[in-house]
């Protein structure tokens, strides 16, 4: 395991380091015949070196100079440029064997064996300081995809390079982690909007438990508590239309988020199920920090424990029901009396 990365680092396997070693440091591709060996004993394809050469030396009707890309060593080449190095003929030998072991094998799939490099006739996005180079390798310093000769003499000649695949590999597998936490993000948002409408069923039910025992109060005083009762069945009311519009409002914030999450969703499978290696990179990154952002960013407020109760509404009418009990139509005693008696109706209606 990487201990900087947290993932998983598969063993390089002996066919792979194989692999390796028959890469051109120019394309970063496996040798394509023929293959030229220079001075110092490394090799090079004879059309990547050509290119490099004719890139230097534009006019070398006479001869030129070449630099090797792997040790900087200078080679005087005549009239013939790259043509008149001599071929590798035990390297391309080992490239046939190697191939021929690929395909025997089932093209990778069943001894573990990586697919041979895509060549340069296939179809790949090309670079474009270098109309006539695909991108085929991938700046580790500015994280960009770009071509091999941008890394030989352009602008990332001094940074550090990798194979596109991989990065690939690398990117790919961050990418699945984000899909993977996105998905478990919208699972949570997904209990969280049943939590919501389950709020919303109970608010409404709690409130007409209440309405129905208020009613039931309100008709034991009859036409004298009529006014008061339809005060405070509007105050219940009011009160459940708050709360709801306050669950409302999280619900709808809930399946925002959510549509975001599932736009953002398909936009990610859909660029995993992209075959195009340097497409993907080009839009992977912004993918991954969109999904991390979008995942981080799911958790939205939620109403406090015990939201849905009405219980602080229920009315107690026992004095009241006790105090209309003693009231008389006759004339009362003296005004101290009718005194005392309103003190006590008011002290009821504030106590309700």
């Amino acid at each position: 395991m990487d201990i900087q990365t947290g993932q998983v680092v598969r063993a390089v396997g002996p066919m792979e380091n194989l692999e390796k070693q028959l890469s051109c440091p120019i394309c970063l591709d496996m040798f394509t015949k023929p293959v030229v060996i220079l001075p110092c004993q490394h090799n090079l394809c004879r059309s990547c070196a050509n290119d490099l050469y004719d890139s230097r030396n534009p006019y070398h009707f006479s001869g030129g100079i070449f630099r090797c890309p792997t040790c900087r060593f200078e080679v005087v080449l005549d009239r013939h440029g790259v043509y008149g190095l001599q071929r590798n003929l035990l390297v391309e030998n080992i490239i046939d064997i190697y191939k021929q072991q690929l395909e025997n094998s089932g093209g990778g799939g069943g001894d573990g064996l990586e697919p041979p490099l895509k060549t340069k006739n296939s179809k790949e996005p090309m670079c474009q300081e270098h109309e006539d180079e695909r991108i085929n390798i991938y700046c580790i310093t500015c994280q960009v995809p770009t071509c091999s000769m941008c890394k030989v003499f352009g602008q990332h000649k001094d940074c550090k390079v990798s194979p596109l695949k991989s990065i690939y590999e690398t990117q790919k597998t961050e990418l699945q982690n984000s899909i993977d936490l996105l998905a478990a993000s919208n699972s949570c948002v997904q209990a969280m909007l049943a939590q919501m409408e389950v709020a919303c069923k109970t608010v409404e039910e709690n409130s007409q438990q209440q309405k129905q025992k208020l009613s039931e109060k309100f008709d034991l005083l009859y036409a004298v508590l009529e006014e008061r009762k339809a005060h405070l069945l509007e105050q219940i009311t009011q009160e459940q239309d708050e709360k709801v519009a306050v669950v409302q409002s999280l619900v709808e914030q809930y399946k925002e988020q959510l549509q975001v999450s599932r736009t953002l969703l398909d936009q990610a499978t859909q660029s995993l199920e992209n075959n195009s290696v340097a497409e993907f990179l080009i839009s992977a990154k912004q993918l991954i920090a969109n999904a991390k952002d979008t995942a981080k960013n799911s958790h939205l407020q939620r109403p406090e424990p015990g939201f849905e109760k009405m219980d602080h509404l229920t009315l107690f009418t026992d004095e009241v029901e006790a105090m209309l009990a003693k009231m008389d139509f006759g004339a009362q005693d003296d005004e101290e009396d009718d005194d005392d008696d309103d003190e006590d109706f008011e002290e009821a209606e504030e106590e309700e």
